[in-house]
């Protein structure tokens, strides 16, 4: 039986097949063999079947999708970049950067003259004391696997959200910043809220602080996230803001108009991690 050529096959055939090999592989080897691979795996077809087939849309997606393959890129690195958001691993994944008063603490949902959060699966906060509590963490996004080209070129949306209550019979201050930072760590944009106070006798209900950045500089590499507070009565234990279910999630979507196409893969840059 004679050989017969791969790209002998039909079109449809060889999309089916590309969509079973990795991203990564698709741009750092196959797009390389030949023209017709390389159309084939810039057309937006083979994009859409991978997206639809490790569920990133569903058949009936209806919504405008710039570029699927940055599309699909983000959608397969999307998640929290936040580690430890709930309290689960106590402070760990956390930097200590102020521990006022009785230092920071862990208590469990609801805590006292506290309120049940409202995803029932969180079950932990942290909680700050009459001195300033501030922690942190620092996000190197290289090393997350948001390659140069990626961030700089197509500048995907990065959503900040955190939460934050106070105990209903203490007063309280919550304070939030998020920075994002070139490489050498030069601020390039940056959400600092004024502090939020929140007076004795209050409800304790929980409240959503969220933000997006959107078409920022390029040269973001790092973000950095911190909270934290204080009570304001000086009262000796652990009255101060609670704080849980931080998250910064880069976001498949972009503001950024006409940015071009994708021309490398990840591992064509140093820190870059598997899709």
């Amino acid at each position: 039986m004679p050989l017969i050529n791969i790209n002998q096959l039909p079109e449809n055939t060889l999309l089916e097949l590309f969509t079973h090999v990795p991203a990564h592989e698709l741009l750092r080897n196959c797009r390389l063999v030949c023209s017709l691979w390389r159309d084939l795996i810039d057309a937006v077809t083979l994009w859409k079947h991978k997206s639809l087939r490790d569920g990133f849309i569903t058949e009936d997606w209806d919504q405008p999708v710039a570029d699927w393959k940055i599309f699909y890129f983000l959608c397969s690195l999307r998640r929290n970049l936040l580690r430890n958001p709930c309290a689960e691993e106590e402070m760990g994944s956390w930097r200590i950067d102020f521990n006022g008063g009785n230092n920071w603490k862990v208590e469990s949902l609801p805590g006292e003259h506290g309120a049940d959060f409202p995803d029932p699966k969180v079950k932990k906060y942290f909680v700050t004391s009459y001195g300033m509590c501030l922690k942190s963490q620092l996000i190197d996004l290289k090393a997350e696997g948001y390659w140069e080209e990626l961030l700089d070129t197509f500048r995907p949306d990065i959503v900040v959200k955190d939460w934050f209550a106070a105990r209903a019979d203490c007063g309280c201050t919550y304070h939030l910043r998020v920075q994002l930072t070139s490489a050498d760590y030069i601020v390039l944009a940056s959400f600092e809220p004024p502090p939020v106070t929140i007076h004795q006798w209050n409800d304790a209900q929980w409240t959503e602080v969220s933000y997006t950045f959107s078409d920022y500089p390029p040269g973001v590499r790092h973000i950095l996230f911190q909270h934290g507070g204080k009570d304001t009565q000086f009262w000796a234990g652990w009255y101060g803001p609670r704080v849980t279910n931080s998250s910064i999630i880069i976001s498949h979507t972009t503001t950024r108009r006409n940015p071009g196409s994708l021309s490398t893969h990840p591992e064509d840059e140093a820190g870059a991690g598997e899709s």
